[in-house]
């Protein structure tokens, strides 16, 4: 949404310039003074061009749409460089008639009357005003198009004091003071259009803010427990997009590097207010254990969906490692057996490594599975969880698959029991549920035990 103080800005810049170049034009053909028509020729493009700003302002302030995935905000930039045009065009026509009159000898006819004087004290008032709204409200709403008018009127107050020497010097009896003031304005329009041209034209080619980008760097940099790999900048239209690429470890949850990345996109907007911040985070391949470093090897591989039960053994000064792999099912066997022997030679690259051992698996498709409660074996299971653990199951639930039968159970253990305690516990029991079966049961294909305090 637009903001209404930066429209109101707008309007009221264009009901300036209207009265700016009555005033000049109108005077400047009276009295026969180059200077204030050149002046009001000058601001007759300033009415062309607070229209294009505002034509800008509304434009920019529409929501990104899919052809403009970033907003509309460049059009302002675009609108500063329409206003560099016509200041040029403004220029460039002062310059020419300016040298006639120098050419004729300076003398065009004008008598500096005292209304000239009033009109020009009113033009340097109304410059002022302008140039301090304008400023503020670049500052305010973050508008390039609002800035450019700034500095477009600040070209014209000093364009209006140029005006009051060359009438000033007129009246004292140098008539080619007015075609001499003349040049000074085109000189200032020039100054004005070739900065206007530079600014705008390094953000249309997306040249990086630095000092904006040295302030976010060091606030993602100042974040503990964070590696930044790369932050992109670019502005547009007083508003910054971020592009941040981080480092997380390889075995870290998702809903943590989430976190992480959270963390990063505050500290941007904390450094440049209301940027809009994209993190992507990959995984750590440095300074991570040789668990973490394993996990890394075989995720970077794209056929392989999960890496699980990674063992490191120490023996001898030498290390091993052993882990599972799981690719899609119908992988051929001389692919997948590539993909593993990739993953071996890579670990085995790592100083501390001198032997892989990999299992390939097919990765589990999803089964179609019912309720089976009342299968013999529930009657079993119960009673070796009861004497197991001196209590009956907390839960205990039976799914049959077309591979077989799926046991989910809950069990108590001692709220003092250590993890490596209860794991053990559960394997026990996992193995004792699986060894053998009631007439008529279904095979167990998988256990689950859950112990809990």
């Amino acid at each position: 949404m637009i903001p209404r103080g930066q429209t109101q800005t707008a309007l009221v810049s264009i009901g300036a310039a209207v009265l700016l170049v009555v005033l000049k034009l109108g005077t400047g053909i009276a009295t026969g003074s180059l200077a204030l028509v050149s002046a009001g020729i000058e601001s007759s493009g300033d009415v062309i061009a607070a229209v294009l700003t505002l034509l800008a302002i509304r434009l920019g302030g529409q929501p990104p749409d899919r052809e403009h995935p970033y907003g509309h905000r460049r059009a302002e930039n675009l609108a500063a460089l329409g206003e560099a045009a016509i200041l040029s065009g403004g220029g460039a026509f002062v310059v020419v008639e300016a040298i006639e009159r120098l050419r004729a000898g300076g003398d065009g006819g004008f008598d500096p009357r005292w209304y000239v004087f009033a009109v020009i004290a009113i033009a340097l008032a109304v410059d002022i005003s302008r140039v301090a709204i304008s400023l503020r409200s670049a500052e305010q709403y973050k508008s390039a198009a609002l800035r450019s008018n700034a500095y477009h009127f600040a070209g014209d107050m000093a364009g209006s004091i140029a005006v009051l020497c060359g009438v000033v010097a007129v009246a004292l009896g140098f008539q080619q003071g007015d075609a001499i003031a003349s040049l000074v304005v085109a000189a200032i329009i020039f100054s004005a259009a070739a900065r206007l041209i530079y600014e705008n034209s390094r953000v249309l080619m997306d040249t990086a803010p630095l000092e904006a980008q040295a302030v976010a760097e060091a606030a993602v940099r100042a974040l503990d427990d964070v590696e930044l790999r790369q932050l992109r900048l670019r502005e547009s239209g007083g508003h910054y997009f971020a592009d941040a690429t981080i480092g997380a470890a390889p075995d870290q949850a998702l809903v943590a590097s989430h976190r992480v990345a959270d963390r990063v996109e505050a500290a941007v907007r904390r450094a440049l207010p209301d940027a809009d911040v994209l993190v992507h985070v990959e995984p750590l391949r440095e300074g991570l254990d040789l668990r973490a470093r394993t996990l890394a090897i075989a995720l970077a591989e794209p056929a392989v969906h999960e890496a699980h039960d990674i063992a490191i053994y120490r023996r001898d000064g030498a290390c091993g490692v052993s882990m599972h792999l799981k690719l899609d099912a119908d992988t051929p066997l001389a692919a997948a057996h590539e993909v593993a022997e990739r993953i071996e030679a890579a670990l085995r690259r790592e100083a501390e490594v001198d032997d892989v051992q990999t299992h390939l698996e097919p990765l589990e498709e999803p089964l179609s599975a019912r309720a089976d409660d009342g299968d013999p074996v529930a009657e079993r299971i119960a009673a070796l969880v009861a004497g197991r653990t001196g209590a009956p199951p907390r839960r205990l639930r039976l799914l049959a698959t077309d591979l077989g039968l799926v046991v989910f159970v809950d069990v108590v253990a001692s709220p003092a029991a250590t993890l490596e305690a209860a794991h053990e516990l559960a394997r026990r029991l996992e193995q004792e549920i699986r060894r053998g079966r009631p007439e008529g049961s279904a095979r167990i294909v998988d256990v689950v035990v859950h112990t809990e305090p």
